[in-house]
């Protein structure tokens, strides 16, 4: 088949590429020449927001990225720390929303998949995957549409490759009907001495390229992620790619296989941009140079360019550098697992990209210009107008509803609390058998097997706070995914995140971005968290509609003994409930002034990060002596949400509570108002003195609420009185979401 003629390359070509004139200038004089049509590729996707980070690199330097568990930070393939006994925790958090927009099902798919293999890249075996998700209003069906499909997606890919989706979150606000957010995150565990890296070393070491062969799909999907959406995004569907699980899984097997011999020198996954980013980026790593012959690449389709195959983001695809001497052995695993495997290629010592199709060289380019040395902006940043008046917004004059009680209903009937097992009952959280704590609780927990720790893991995040105020909702994001772990009695070690936000040439979009990271880098400082990496999503605008800033925080936790960690439901009438921290007259950019008032407004809860530490801390220490029987972060919706939560979410009944609260505020705020650092908590009688001691010691309240009752739901106070039915407040919280699919 005839191969098409190359188009002559200009600076209007150039700029279709999504290449400034300033950026064309560049390439021209790095090269010294005008750049081929295959080189113009190469440079557009490798300096494309998605790869190159050329917005965000600056700001992303203030978060810290070292600690005393931290055995590799941010810049490879993902983050790794230490859990003892020689064992490290693997992880990282990507997003995949522009092509879940365009094709949920597939654009879910081979998220998993990508971020699948960034874990297994670095020797570790995959065993949990997370997720979080924003869609627009349920009642539009597009919507609908959507959150299908992206769960389909999900659950299709993790199901089939066995890795098992033990946790996440799902929200829903008009600012994401556009622009649906898909971000993916995966774990897997590995030995301190069989970590691997995404490097180039030892001239004339073979490279070679395994997995699936290489098609047309996916050409351009790193461009696509860096723009904006108009109208007609479906017409993006080719650069979108198709995900093959059953693949992924003999990949896996094949890559550990491997990884137990000595003949690996480093491992890249093509992910985004392809050959064209796994080759760079492992030369420029290992400050060498990589030549390699697409004639020897395994294809799938007919007639392809150099071009073609360079940008190709076909799955389920590695690049490997093996030591000289051992390819036989190499193709021969991989041959065993009735997977393409071919050499294409050897490490130079030029430190130059050199592309050949046999003898004619067609791309030739410094791999540090494409890796390293993209350009980077310093973005104009501007506070955004809107930013004054919502903060401002006069919330006393809100109406105080006649019926709290009835409130408390329709908050649990909120898409953004009433229960998600619609999602998560698609999932197989029981792969492996590692899950101790499944979907459902603040934390989902996992054995190590072979010891008796267990690590716990949460993701977090929440936009509208961001939106009302950028730096507290940074600093939010990072606190709430710490104190979910520390409700499941881990220590905190380490997140990953993944920064969701509109187009970074907008300066207001920049400011919260800036913002965001400063909130960000804080609460980490005080939690001791570093950030061992993780993924910038710009353009998440769709005709210029941006979504809310929203920074999603995943976060790893050590538990030194599995038999302590704790879930957020009560376990026992009679046992009494404490209130671990403060409540505070705070109901800016609540569920419940959504829900009830309409209004997405006022300032979000002040992030005191010096109580929340000592909260966390006295929370974990009462869990680590076996104090406490039940622990609940209040966050979405408040104290009377985390109460009726801890009520109504153990999975074979309902409890219900007899409390009264003595605060002295309006009634509203003091049960819907989502003050941070609070924790709740349930123990016996017996064990009251010494919860006290420890919140005496770490400096904080431990405000005795009421006691854990058989059949009622009763909170009483300065000015209400609250009387349920705890199974009505079930039936609200689990019928909520499936009733719009019922439609």
């Amino acid at each position: 088949m005839r191969k098409p003629r190359e188009p002559e390359v200009t600076e209007a070509l150039a700029q279709e590429h999504g290449l400034t004139r300033a950026e064309f200038d560049r390439i021209r004089s790095i090269l010294g020449r005008v750049p081929t049509f295959t080189e113009l590729g190469i440079f557009a996707v490798m300096w494309s927001e998605h790869c190159s980070y050329k917005s965000s690199k600056i700001h992303l330097r203030r978060l810290p990225t070292e600690g005393k568990a931290v055995l590799q930070g941010p810049g490879e393939n993902a983050g790794v720390i230490d859990i003892g006994e020689g064992m490290a925790a693997v992880f990282k958090i990507e997003s995949h929303n522009h092509p879940s927009f365009i094709e949920p099902y597939q654009g879910a798919a081979t998220g998993v998949g990508g971020i699948i293999r960034d874990i297994f890249t670095m020797g570790a075996r995959p065993i949990a995957l997370l997720n979080s998700l924003r869609f627009g209003p349920l009642r539009e069906p597009r919507n609908r549409y959507l959150m299908e499909g992206v769960v389909a997606g999900i659950s299709g890919y993790g199901n089939a490759v066995g890795v098992p989706t033990v946790g996440g979150e799902v929200a829903f606000s008009e600012v994401y009907r556009g622009n649906p957010l898909v971000n993916v995150f995966c774990m897997g565990l590995a030995r301190h001495d069989r970590i691997f890296r995404g490097r180039a070393r030892g001239v004339g070491n073979p490279v070679v390229y395994v997995g699936s062969k290489t098609g047309r799909d996916g050409i351009h999907g790193v461009t696509m992620a860096s723009e904006e959406f108009g109208k007609g995004g479906e017409e993006r569907r080719p650069t979108v790619q198709v995900g093959d699980p059953f693949t992924e899984k003999l990949l896996i097997e094949a890559c550990l296989e491997l990884m137990a011999k000595d003949w690996l020198v480093g491992i890249q996954d093509m992910g985004g941009a392809g050959l064209s980013c796994s080759s760079s980026e492992m030369a420029s790593r290992g400050g060498v140079g990589i030549e390699i012959d697409l004639e020897k690449v395994p294809r799938r389709e007919e007639g392809m360019t150099s071009y073609e195959v360079m940008l190709s983001e076909s799955q389920e695809r590695m690049l490997l550098v093996c030591r000289a001497g051992t390819e036989r052995e190499v193709l021969e695993i991989f041959k065993k697992w009735d997977l393409d495997a071919s050499v294409i290629g050897m490490v130079t010592d030029d430190g130059l990209l050199r592309v050949r199709e046999g003898k004619r060289i067609v791309a030739e380019i410094p791999a540090r210009a494409l890796a390293e040395d993209a350009p980077l902006y310093r973005r104009p940043l501007e506070k955004p107008a809107y930013l004054e008046q919502v903060q401002r917004t006069d919330l006393d004059i809100v109406p105080l509803p006649l019926d709290l009680g009835e409130v408390l209903l329709d908050l649990l009937r909120s898409p953004n609390i009433a229960k998600k097992s619609l999602v998560w009952e698609q999932y197989d959280h029981m792969l492996f058998l590692n899950t101790v704590v499944s979907p459902g609780s603040d934390a989902a927990v996992l054995r190590v097997k072979g010891s008796r720790k267990g690590l716990a893991l949460s993701v977090d995040g929440n936009g509208r706070y961001c939106h009302l105020h950028p730096r507290w909702g940074g600093m939010i994001a990072v606190a709430e995914a710490a104190r979910n772990l520390v409700c499941a009695g881990a220590q905190p070690l380490a997140i990953t995140d993944c920064l969701n936000f509109g187009n970074p040439e907008d300066p207001e979009v920049m400011w919260q971005f800036s913002e965001v990271v400063d909130g960000m880098a804080e609460a980490c400082r005080m939690l001791d968290l570093p950030v061992t990496g993780g993924n910038v999503s710009f353009y998440n605008e769709t005709s210029g509609q941006a979504i809310y800033p929203t920074p999603i925080v995943a976060a790893v936790g050590i538990l030194e003994d599995i038999a302590c960690c704790q879930t957020q439901w009560f376990k026992q009438e009679g046992d009494l409930v404490f209130l671990l921290g403060e409540n505070l007259s705070e109901l800016g950019g609540s569920e419940y002034l959504k829900v009830v008032h309409g209004l997405e407004a006022g300032r979000p809860p002040f992030p005191d990060l010096w109580r929340e530490k000592s909260v966390q801390d006295a929370c974990r220490e009462a869990i680590r002596r076996g104090i406490v029987k039940s622990a609940h972060d209040c966050s979405e919706g408040g104290l009377a949400v985390a109460l009726a939560e801890a009520c109504i979410t153990h999975p074979l009944r309902e409890w219900g509570i007899e409390a009264e609260l003595k605060d002295d505020m309006r009634p509203d705020a003091l049960l819907f108002g989502e003050s941070q650092a609070r924790i709740i908590v349930s123990l016996s009688e017996s064990k009251a003195d010494d919860l006290r001691e420890v919140a005496c010691r770490f400096g904080i309240k431990a405000t005795l609420l009421g006691r854990v009752a058989a059949d009622r739901f009763r909170l009483k106070g300065w000015g209400f009185a609250l009387d349920l039915d705890p199974k009505a407040m079930r039936s609200a919280y689990e019928e909520a979401i499936p009733s719009f699919f019922r439609r």
